[in-house]
C-alpha cells in the first residue's frame, strides 16, 4: 500500500501536479476533542474537527459519534468518502432510500470508501465512532429533501 502511494505520488509530481503537504506537525489527542452538534445530520450525533474546515477546499479530518439506533437517511456527498470505524459499527448501504437489510456491517477497524456523488444511507446499533477524511468542500445533500435535518 505504502509502495503504491509513493509510486502515484512520484508520478503525480514528476507530472506537475501540485502535492500539498501539512504545513505544519499536529498532534491532537482525544482530551483535545471539541465535540458540536451536526446541523446536516439528525439529531443526536456529534463531531469533533480534527483538521479542515470541512467547507473549504483543502484536506479535512472529522470525527463522528452516533447514539445506538441511529440512523442517516439516503444522502451524498460532493466529493469521495472515507470512513474509519473506531468503535462499536457501522451499517452502510448503497441506495436512494434507507433500508437496513441492504447494508454492509462495517466493524470497528473495517473502512469504507464511497465515491462522490453516490447516493447511500447509514444507520447503528451501538454506540459508535468513527473517523471521515477527505477533501473539501465538503457537504450532505438528502436525496429525500423532506430527510434534511437544516430544514426542519
Amino acid at each position: 500500500m505504502m509502495r503504491t502511494l509513493s509510486v502515484v505520488v512520484l508520478g503525480m509530481m514528476m507530472a506537475g501536479v501540485s502535492v500539498t503537504w501539512a504545513a505544519e506537525h499536529v498532534i491532537v489527542e482525544p482530551n483535545d476533542l471539541q465535540w458540536v452538534d451536526v446541523p446536516s445530520l439528525p439529531p443526536g450525533a456529534k463531531m469533533a474537527i480534527i483538521e479542515g474546515p470541512l467547507e473549504k477546499e483543502g484536506p479535512f479530518i472529522a470525527r463522528f459519534t452516533f447514539p445506538g439506533d441511529f440512523k442517516i437517511p439516503a444522502h451524498w456527498h460532493p466529493n469521495i468518502e472515507h470512513i474509519t470505524v473506531l468503535s462499536g459499527s457501522f451499517n452502510l448501504g448503497v441506495g436512494d432510500k434507507l433500508d437496513p437489510a441492504k447494508t454492509h456491517t462495517i466493524p470497528a477497524g473495517g473502512v469504507g470508501i464511497m465515491p462522490a456523488k453516490t447516493n447511500h444511507f447509514a444507520w447503528t446499533k451501538e454506540e459508535t465512532v468513527l473517523q471521515l477524511h477527505g477533501v473539501g468542500p465538503w457537504g450532505v445533500t438528502y436525496v429525500d429533501p423532506a430527510d434534511d435535518p437544516r430544514k426542519k
